[in-house]
């Protein structure tokens, strides 16, 4: 992308009433992230320095998240809802510190690539005054017609009023466009709204444009990335193709999936070459995995990191604060939280590890616990290097233990613990001969009594 000044328009105030919600439209999430959240990440990739997003009325959780995705960001109010271009409109005060490119998206078209808005902003560089986004489509029943005439973009023609030859027309209009930005708000400002509704579509901007002799352009996507989302049912279908988009980008980029349609990414999962996912494998936001590691099936990673050659799973769950060295192994129905694990570090099984470090090549055995929380504050457990950790043991923290340490099996373990040390903390085994059968004739002597 060439040093262009860029600012683009995020039109985000719709209520969303056919979602059935009380979340603002753009609010609801495909991949971990909110819609409008994925556009804006996506003008970010782009080079767009200036964003604008106009929001409805008494919408400040959206606000809050544009300002904490894009710090620079201005938010716009849209007090009343008369058409597309009124809602641009919103945004004058950030039209009228002319930019290069002005581009106007929508928050919910999740999919839309920075690819693709970059060709719209080359569109512009190339000297078109206006280039409208468009798709190719077997279903164009519903969308508008782009009509081309050597290769301008003249009209966009809505169903209603299409001929029968303009509605077997198979481009579409996506609704997203870029201007020039010496010719934005004055095409913006002549779009007048005498028609049925009485309302200001920013379609019209294509017929004034060529009215008044400028360039106007058609620049080609795809279907999937400007699909828009109005209805649950959308929502679901588009996050299944951000999950396809997903899985492919994985394997292209050198991972294996076993099962590609049973893995689950987020809108931020960032898997290294040589990676290896099982089946049934979830990434929440926040989840990075270093090179030849293994995520083995059934597992669930959220907000963790996972080190080079590491081995997590099966039916591990990772918890956001997780850091995993080289080559550790975190086995079945263990969970981590906010821990670090040393390089080698391991716990095969049926453990949980919060709240605490792990020191290289040391081992937990199965069923051990570190006690985090008290009820009011959480403490922190460390574990030094080559330690090695009893199974059924329980680590009561604030507590360390040294280097080289040792913990027998069963111990609860509440104060500190020496290097090359091994603490003993559990009651001292008695055996009774024949007290079984004692007991066992007692409880059915009382079960037969009761019965």
């Amino acid at each position: 992308m060439t040093t262009r000044s860029c600012l683009s328009i995020v039109l985000a105030a719709g209520l969303g009433t056919r979602m059935k919600s009380n979340l603002p439209k753009v609010m609801h999430e495909v991949g971990g992230l909110p819609l409008v959240g994925h556009v804006i990440k996506a003008l970010s990739a782009a080079g767009s320095e200036r964003i604008s997003v106009v929001t409805g009325p008494d919408m400040p959780a959206l606000e809050q998240l544009v300002f904490k995705m894009a710090p620079m960001a201005r938010c716009y109010v849209q007090t009343e809802r008369l058409g597309t271009a009124h809602a641009v409109l919103a945004a004058k005060p950030a039209l009228e510190f002319e930019a290069d490119d002005v581009l106007v998206l929508f928050g919910d078209t999740p999919l839309v690539s920075a690819g693709t808005v970059s060709r719209v902003r080359k569109a512009l560089e190339n000297g078109a005054d206006l280039a409208v986004l468009g798709f190719e489509t077997r279903r164009p029943h519903g969308y508008g017609r782009l009509l081309i005439e050597n290769g301008r973009l003249k009209a966009i023609r809505e169903e209603k009023d299409a001929s029968d030859e303009e509605r077997r027309i198979t481009y579409c209009n996506s609704g997203i466009m870029g201007f020039s930005g010496k010719h934005a708000l004055g095409l913006l400002e002549a779009i007048g709204n005498d028609n049925a509704k009485g309302e200001y579509y920013l379609t019209d901007a294509v017929e004034i444009a060529n009215r008044n002799g400028l360039k106007v352009v058609a620049v080609k996507g795809t279907e999937i990335e400007t699909q828009g989302i109005n209805t649950r049912a959308q929502l679901a279908s588009c996050e299944a193709d951000f999950q396809a988009l997903q899985r492919r980008g994985a394997l292209e980029n050198g991972c294996t999936l076993l099962a590609p349609s049973t893995v689950y990414f987020s809108h931020d999962t960032d898997l290294s070459v040589d990676v290896t996912v099982e089946q049934n494998v979830v990434f929440g936001p926040g989840v990075q995995v270093a090179k030849g590691a293994r995520i083995r099936a059934f597992s669930h990673l959220e907000g963790a990191q996972v080190g080079e050659g590491s081995v997590v799973g099966p039916y591990a769950r990772l918890r956001p604060g997780t850091v995993l060295g080289t080559d550790t192994k975190v086995g079945n129905f263990v969970e981590v939280k906010n821990a670090t694990f040393g390089a080698g570090a391991k716990a095969n099984h049926l453990s949980y590890i919060g709240d605490a470090s792990v020191g290289s090549k040391s081992n937990i055995g199965a069923g051990t616990i570190t006690c985090n929380y008290d009820g009011y504050l959480k403490h922190r457990t460390e574990i030094g290097a080559g330690s090695f950790v009893g199974s059924n043991s329980t680590l009561v923290a604030p507590v360390k233990l040294g280097n080289a340490s040792f913990v027998a099996a069963g111990s609860v373990i509440t104060e500190d613990v020496l290097k090359d040390s091994m603490a003993f903390g559990r009651a001292r085994q008695t055996v009774k001969e024949g007290k079984a059968k004692q007991l066992r004739a007692r409880l059915q002597s009382a079960k037969d009594a009761k019965s």
